[in-house]
C-alpha cells in the first residue's frame, strides 16, 4: 500500500499522483499504450530528480514508479508520491516529480488506435 511506503511520524502531508491510460486522444479512440525505457539511464535520472526534490522540499519519503510495457485503459501507468511535514510542500513536490520525469526521464510512448496505424507519441532513439 502506497500509503505505508509515504507515511512518516513527521509528515504532516502524503500527496500521490497517479496516471492512468485514458480512452480518447486527440478525439481518437485508444485501445492501448505501450511504454519503453532505458531502463539504467532512467532509474539514474529519476534519482537524481529525487534527490533534487527531497532537498528542495524537505520530504520525509518519496516514491517514483512507471510502468514499462503494454496497458490498457484505466490501468495505471506512472505513480509519484511524497510526505512532508506540511501539504503545501508535499503537493509542490508531486508536481515536480511528475512534471520532471516527463521531461528527462528517458521513457517512450506508443500509441495504439482504433482503426489506425500505432504512433510514437514522445521522441523514439
Amino acid at each position: 500500500m502506497i500509503y505505508k511506503e509515504l507515511s512518516h511520524p513527521g509528515s504532516g502531508g502524503i500527496c500521490v499522483f497517479i496516471g492512468a491510460v485514458r480512452d480518447i486522444t486527440q478525439n481518437q479512440k485508444v485501445n492501448a499504450l505501450f511504454f519503453e525505457a532505458y531502463e539504467t539511464m532512467a532509474l539514474k535520472e529519476m534519482e537524481k530528480i529525487a534527490t533534487t526534490a527531497s532537498k528542495q522540499w524537505n520530504l520525509n519519503r518519496l516514491i517514483m514508479q512507471h510502468a514499462v510495457g503494454e496497458k490498457k485503459i484505466e490501468e495505471p501507468v506512472v505513480l509519484v508520491g511524497a510526505s512532508s511535514a506540511h501539504r503545501n510542500d508535499c503537493f509542490e513536490a508531486c508536481r515536480f516529480l511528475i512534471d520532471t520525469l516527463k521531461e528527462k526521464v528517458p521513457i517512450w510512448k506508443k500509441e495504439f488506435f482504433d482503426g489506425k496505424e500505432e504512433v510514437w507519441v514522445t521522441p523514439h532513439p
